[in-house]
């Protein structure tokens, strides 16, 4: 069975009940959430062995957070306990013209304040074949993304597919470095890249011709990202494979999604989803991700894995909390087609 190992920053995740404001509400629902951790849990959900690399403090909550991973057949023995505190996120989920918003608190955190030489990489990579990290990680610290990088040159060295979600946020750059200063020498270890328009445009100024998200009202023609991804690929040699994904905002609770993959010679177009009615779109990425993992690590076809990354990823629209809870069966009935919703009996 394929090991996938994912490193990056776990938090408690607490939203406001239902559609509420923040300045409504008066109590929250918590549960955890983390890009890197949310797409181990898909793989572990498909059957793969994946392992999960934090830093988290070594208190009751974290306990209880390594805990809920394990509960999903994720491994854990690589953390490592330390710091003063985990990371949290708050989280007002929108709908119709209201877009959702997320509120962080993760300063001095774990992880943020995680050091070279903390992990022994070469024993965390012994029998894996696939590592994944996110753009989340080195956007926290300098030092966040000093040990992302010895990840990353490690698992290089030892023969490790390496992949990426570029996931720009702006609102974590805040320790005097630009996405665009420090991820390009991240990003040249990887064999995949995953991303959208935003972020190509925002961390290496690639952006997607004659496309505009603002004004794509949810129509989104998937052939304008092949530029990008050739773009990609241009400037990071080393990369084998790009995946965009591709959604199309008619407002909060309807969008239109998808996904394309590019080789260097063939591009692929998944299915365009309607998703007329969002539960919650967090995590939605993560689930792509995940799901092309298991695709191109199970069917050794990128179009059918491409198919089963977006049809992974619609399913997460429909599930609260971070993590995509669907199961393999789940995911190819609709990739084929079956998007009924009809109650299994």
């Amino acid at each position: 069975m394929p090991k996938v190992i994912t490193f990056g920053e776990i938090m408690l995740r607490l939203s406001t009940p239902g559609w509420q404001r923040f300045s409504q509400a008066r109590e929250y629902e918590a549960c955890f959430g983390g890009g890197e951790a949310n797409v181990a849990v898909s793989l572990a959900n498909y059957g793969i062995d994946s392992e999960y690399v934090t830093r988290v403090p070594d208190n009751d909550i974290a306990r209880a957070c390594l805990n809920e991973l394990a509960s999903f057949g994720v491994g854990t023995g690589s953390c490592i306990f330390g710091g003063d505190r985990l990371g949290i996120y708050f989280l007002e989920n929108g709908a119709s013209c209201r877009g959702s918003k997320v509120v962080y608190d993760r300063a001095y955190s774990s992880v943020s304040t995680i050091q070279p030489g903390m992990v022994d990489w070469d024993k965390v990579f012994e029998g894996a074949d696939w590592f994944h990290w996110t753009g989340i990680t080195p956007a926290i610290s300098q030092s966040a993304a000093d040990v992302c990088l010895e990840a990353i040159r490690a698992a290089r060295r030892l023969g490790v597919f390496v992949s990426c979600d570029l996931n720009y946020r702006k609102n974590l750059w805040k320790y005097g470095k630009k996405a665009s200063e420090v991820m390009p020498a991240l990003v040249e270890g990887c064999d995949l890249i995953l991303g959208n328009e935003e972020d190509a445009e925002k961390e290496f100024g690639i952006k997607a011709e004659g496309f505009d998200a603002e004004k794509s009202g949810g129509e989104v023609d998937q052939s304008r990202f092949e530029s990008v991804c050739r773009q990609l690929m241009a400037r990071f040699p080393q990369c084998r494979k790009v995946a965009v994904t591709v959604r199309g905002s008619v407002n909060a609770s309807h969008n239109t999604w998808g996904g394309v993959l590019f080789d260097g010679k063939e591009f692929h177009q998944s299915r365009r989803y309607d998703i007329t009615h969002i539960v919650d779109r967090v995590g939605a990425g993560d689930s792509f991700m995940g799901g092309l993992i298991y695709g191109l690590l199970t069917y050794g076809d990128d179009r059918k894995a491409l198919e089963f990354a977006a049809a992974a990823s619609c399913l997460k629209h429909t599930i609260p909390g971070d993590f995509n809870r669907v199961t393999v069966k789940e995911v190819e009935s609709l990739a084929e087609g079956n998007g009924s919703g009809r109650v299994s009996r």
